[in-house]
């Protein structure tokens, strides 16, 4: 018994020497559970995301097996009636225009930041941190994958909270690809799944409530989680 204690002190302290190596010393990532990268101002966030944008024009991060996963919950949760919806940073549109292929009736509209959205069906060009007057409350769900291209995703939640209606869902797609060893000026949030739902706790508390799903990208071949965020009658 005072073996295994010595042990486990031990232990207890190289990971705790280990941890302030790599995060105050040296500043790693890999040891962090929530990270921003800070640009130096507004433009610069944007020139960087449509720089990517184009780069990565052909590129798909959805897969249909996780879209399809998220019909059948919105299905399961607003009814099988045509739903409207909303698909943010969805770059070339294959968000929506998988769901609008598969779900007859449904109408959802993409947005990106980058003005080749305009080049797609059912995109326009928007920065989703952005509010829009004829969007508010105006949608049963809001989804996205790409809450780790925000800058302020706090304000980009908020904003997204406030366009779906009384009842509707906020829908966050989010991987161990997105956590804070991958972020950067390129993505510059990253929070690792598991403490997804603490993030919104601390951001929304009782405003909100939160439940999720797990999926597995086909495209790349890695778990990833939905996250169901609703609007909650009880007040902050």
């Amino acid at each position: 018994m005072r073996f295994r204690q010595i042990r486990d002190g031990a232990i207890q302290k190289a990971n705790e020497l280990l941890r302030y190596l790599l995060v105050d010393v040296i500043g790693s990532k890999a040891f962090i559970d929530v990270y921003l990268y800070r640009y130096s101002s507004y433009e610069e966030y944007r020139q960087v995301q449509i720089y990517h944008n184009l780069r990565k024009l052909k590129r798909v991060w959805a897969d249909p097996q996780t879209l399809d996963l998220l019909a059948d919950e919105l299905v399961a949760r607003l009814g099988s009636g045509p739903l409207r919806g909303l698909c943010h940073g969805t770059r070339n549109g294959f968000e929506q225009n998988h769901l609008n292929a598969q779900h007859p009736g449904w109408k959802v509209t993409g947005t990106d930041i980058s003005p080749s959205a305009a080049d797609f069906p059912n995109s326009v060009v928007w920065d989703f941190h952005d509010e829009r007057a004829e969007w508010l409350g105006a949608f049963d769900f809001v989804y996205s994958n790409s809450l780790d291209q925000s800058w302020q995703p706090r304000v980009a939640l908020e904003t997204w909270l406030g366009q779906v209606r009384p009842g509707g869902v906020v829908v966050i797609e989010h991987s161990d690809e997105q956590s804070p060893l991958a972020a950067g000026e390129m993505d510059p949030f990253g929070v690792r799944p598991q403490v997804v739902p603490y993030v919104l706790a601390e951001w929304f508390g009782h405003r909100v409530s939160v439940s999720f799903r797990e999926s597995y990208k086909t495209n790349i071949g890695r778990k990833t989680w939905l996250f169901f965020i609703m609007k909650t009658s009880t007040p902050a």
